[in-house]
């Protein structure tokens, strides 16, 4: 064909390109308009994941993407009520310490094998190996022969979790749990593929070899960019997913990302600047939702440093924080100041509120406070000046760097303390902690299941997320009991008594209970928020305006 006519082929097909693309109305990028443009709904995830491995994962910006590429053999519904996920269904033995799982037929790994009961004997007992270093192998204590191989006591072989098929998973309790069913909804109990881990040990970090379960796949990953996920059509209930895909930003500043979200850029946000939320509570605003939350927002104290190792200035630092001014003046997202560690919503063995029995162990005296301070500073041969040397370490975030701020004004005002402020990257802030670098640092946790014992038993010795290094006999010992015990009324009063002696000691500083403000466009139906998951987009859609 000659170099004309091929002008002119190209001309033609230019022309018809343009008169279908006028005819078919167009679409925007969040799917409003043409039905053939694909629902890819748009939002950002705060911070780069450490690991997308479930074994690894130990924080939200990690489990918001696994709550959607992974399913366990149970699941939060849309009315959150904990449903059949892998499982289509299960029995319990009379005295609630066997559980026996049976696995749908229908269910496939992203590379189209069958996910088996194997699948989920190995991965639990992967978790539990001591060699794969799980931040939350003592969530599967409750497991018989669980701790005992994690800590090098017992062997695998005692771990009471077995396939009996492929499609039936047997499960032996060391003692009955009443939240068992809801933890194996839980991210650290979702399966992995034997297979695939076993022939390549860095397969979650790379979506080429990533292989999942869930509604969504894994299809792309710029590292500190954003991470993609697409519609799995092999997915069990793929008949009900209506997005095509999920396309998570990772951006660490609040503003900007609000900035993108008013540009149209998100459809989704969370979570929001406080002074957005402030304003949008007083217009009235349809696109806001106050998301409720199972979470406590608290500051570390590294007790193993001078001079945190002195209960009289954990007390005084404690004592000198008004916490009702830090969530109406600042938080300004409906939070409520904390009273403990345990926050509001989780039921005692009364049905009462365990929060509201427990009582309220927070005094703000700063008065007393700065007592307590010199005091506790002349016993470790210190002085005011001296905390001119402490930092408080934060996770880059405009709502944490405000609170910080607040804080360091309130210790400054009433005690004299001239603190410094310091923002990193929040894995880097886990991973400091971790490694005891830091001297007070923000924390906050949610609920992994709605019972105390989820925040009591953080602070056990040597506990993985203790990382206030705390250390106390008498704490542990109460802690054993709420984990072990059959009676109700015997478990709640040991965890009452645990968190009155935290409190005593302050190895933590609990400040407020989360609520998770989010802004959501009118387009965007079918999002849900389990009270102690951050919001669900499984079945969420992008409808036609």
């Amino acid at each position: 064909m000659s170099k004309k006519k091929r002008v002119a082929v190209l001309s033609i097909l230019l022309v018809l390109a343009l008169v279908f693309s006028a005819c078919s109305g167009g679409s925007d990028d969040n799917g409003n308009g043409d039905d053939a443009q694909p629902k890819i709904l748009r939002t950002n995830n705060s911070s780069e994941p450490g690991s997308l491995d479930p074994a690894l994962a130990q924080g939200t910006h990690e489990s918001w993407v696994l709550d959607h590429v992974f399913e366990g053999l149970m699941k939060k519904s849309q009315t959150g009520e904990v449903v059949p996920g892998m499982a289509e269904s299960y029995k319990m033995s009379d005295d609630g310490l066997t559980y026996t799982f049976k696995i749908r037929d229908d269910v496939k790994w992203s590379n189209g094998e069958p996910v088996t009961a194997h699948d989920f004997e190995y991965s639990w007992k992967r978790a539990l190996d001591p060699e794969t270093a799980a931040y939350y192998s003592y969530q599967f204590y409750y497991i018989k022969g669980g701790e005992a191989y994690n800590t090098g006591t017992g062997t695998v072989e005692d771990v009471g979790v077995k396939a009996i098929d492929d499609t039936t998973l047997e499960v032996v309790l060391e003692n009955p749990a009443g939240f068992f069913l809801e933890l194996t909804s839980f991210y650290c109990y979702f399966p992995v593929s034997k297979d695939v881990v076993e022939e390549n040990p860095d397969w979650a970090k790379d979506p080429s070899t990533y292989v999942s379960n869930g509604p969504f796949l894994l299809t792309e990953w710029v590292h500190n960019a954003s991470i993609t996920l697409s519609k799995n059509d092999e997915y069990y209930d793929a008949d009900m997913i209506k997005l095509d895909g999920i396309e998570f930003s990772i951006l660490d500043d609040e503003n900007t990302a609000w900035q993108r979200y008013e540009g149209g850029e998100f459809d989704f946000l969370t979570p929001l600047p406080q002074t957005v939320v402030a304003q949008m509570t007083a217009d009235n605003n349809p696109e806001l939702v106050i998301g409720t939350d199972l979470a406590t927002y608290y500051y570390n104290l590294n007790t193993e440093v001078k001079p945190f190792n002195n209960l009289k200035v954990r007390q005084a630092l404690s004592m000198a924080i008004d916490r009702e001014s830090i969530v109406v003046d600042v938080a300004q997202g409906g939070q409520a100041s904390a009273e403990g560690v345990v926050p509001f919503g989780i039921p005692d063995e009364t049905g009462a509120d365990f929060r509201d029995a427990s009582g309220n162990h927070v005094t703000y005296d700063a008065a007393a406070a700065k007592t307590l301070l010199e005091e506790g500073l002349a016993e470790e041969g210190m002085t005011i000046e001296d905390m001119s040397n402490v930092t408080l370490l934060y996770n880059t975030n405009e709502a944490h760097k405000k609170i910080a701020q607040a804080i360091q004004e309130m210790w400054r005002t009433a005690l004299g303390v001239e603190i410094n402020l310091e923002n990193v990257d929040f894995q880097v802030k886990l991973d400091r902690e971790k490694a005891g670098d830091y001297e007070i640092s923000r924390a906050g946790w949610i609920g992994d299941y709605i019972d105390p014992l989820t925040f009591i038993d953080l602070w056990v010795t040597d506990g993985p997320y203790n990382d206030a290094n705390f250390s106390n006999a008498e704490y542990d010992a109460f802690v054993n009991t709420a984990r072990n015990s059959t009676d109700q009324a015997e478990r709640m009063e040991a965890m009452r008594n645990a968190e009155e002696l935290l409190m005593g000691e302050m190895p933590v500083i609990p400040i407020y209970f989360y609520t998770q403000p989010y802004a959501q466009k009118s387009y965007v139906t079918g999002v849900y928020k389990p009270v102690n998951r951050y919001p669900y987009f499984i079945y969420a859609d992008i409808v036609q305006e």
